[in-house]
């Protein structure tokens, strides 16, 4: 899919995926992602006791992100995900567990597998933003 961003055209490779997919995957994906979550030591502690607020989020953010309808931005404002993070120490061993949890959950939802690539690339690059912290 193609983007216009600051009057250039560029090519987005994830942005048209949810025409094709539509909601499931998306949701599978999150599941199968806080399934792992719920289990890491590093990790666990940065999110709420109840985690039914933040498969939601991801789920609509991921929905968003790949096309689909707005409704994260209509409930919550702008992504601005590095400020939202902003409050966590995310540093390298962070971002190593969540990409690690995130590649498996990739992996285990078969309707996204013709799109592994672009969206493994995406998790990576995502995460690696989300770094705010030295080490």
């Amino acid at each position: 899919m193609w983007r216009y961003n600051g009057g250039m055209q560029m090519y987005d490779p994830i942005g048209g995926l949810y025409q094709s997919l539509g909601d499931a995957p998306f949701y599978k994906l999150v599941d199968e992602f806080y399934k792992r979550v719920e289990n890491e030591p590093l990790l666990r502690p940065m999110y709420p006791a109840d985690l039914t607020m933040s498969r939601e989020h991801l789920a609509l953010f991921l929905i968003q992100r790949t096309g689909g309808p707005g409704t994260y931005s209509q409930k919550q404002g702008h992504p601005r995900m590095r400020a939202r993070h902003m409050p966590f120490k995310i540093g390298q061993k962070e971002r190593d567990a969540w990409m690690k949890h995130m590649t498996a959950a990739l992996d285990s939802v078969p309707e996204l597998a013709a799109s592994r690539q672009p969206l493994f690339e995406f998790f990576d690059n995502f995460a690696t933003f989300m770094i705010n912290q030295p080490g």
